[in-house]
């Protein structure tokens, strides 16, 4: 995929979008639960009905500490197709394959070059 492809355009909206859908679930599934840990007893971590609103909590935490970094990966990307450089790592200035981007379309080093 060359980064004046149409295509690639199309790719990465549609990967942002729904990485947008993803932070907006996660932060209000966070929200929720935010009120619910207020609504009930500080102690959870001995609630026999099932998983600790404490657990629950911190893995929602993660998932959209996650979701936002990828986000704003995917911002990154369109910027750098805007500005002619998508699909060209960033440390080597190689072309990235286009099997690489269509499994990660924000990606910006090329498998050699990523840490």
């Amino acid at each position: 995929m060359e980064h004046d492809d149409p295509r690639a355009r199309g790719l990465l909206l549609a990967e942002q979008e729904r990485l947008a859908a993803r932070v907006t679930k996660l932060e209000r599934d966070i929200a929720a639960l935010t009120s619910a840990r207020r609504s009930s007893v500080d102690d959870d971590e001995h609630d026999p009905d099932g998983e600790p609103l404490s657990a629950r909590w911190s893995l929602l935490a993660g998932l959209l500490e996650s979701a936002r970094d990828d986000a704003r990966q995917a911002a990154d990307a369109v910027r750098r197709l805007d500005a002619g450089a998508y699909g060209v790592c960033v440390a080597c200035g190689q072309p990235i394959p286009a099997g690489q981007l269509e499994v990660r379309p924000f990606r910006e080093r090329c498998v050699a070059c990523t840490p």
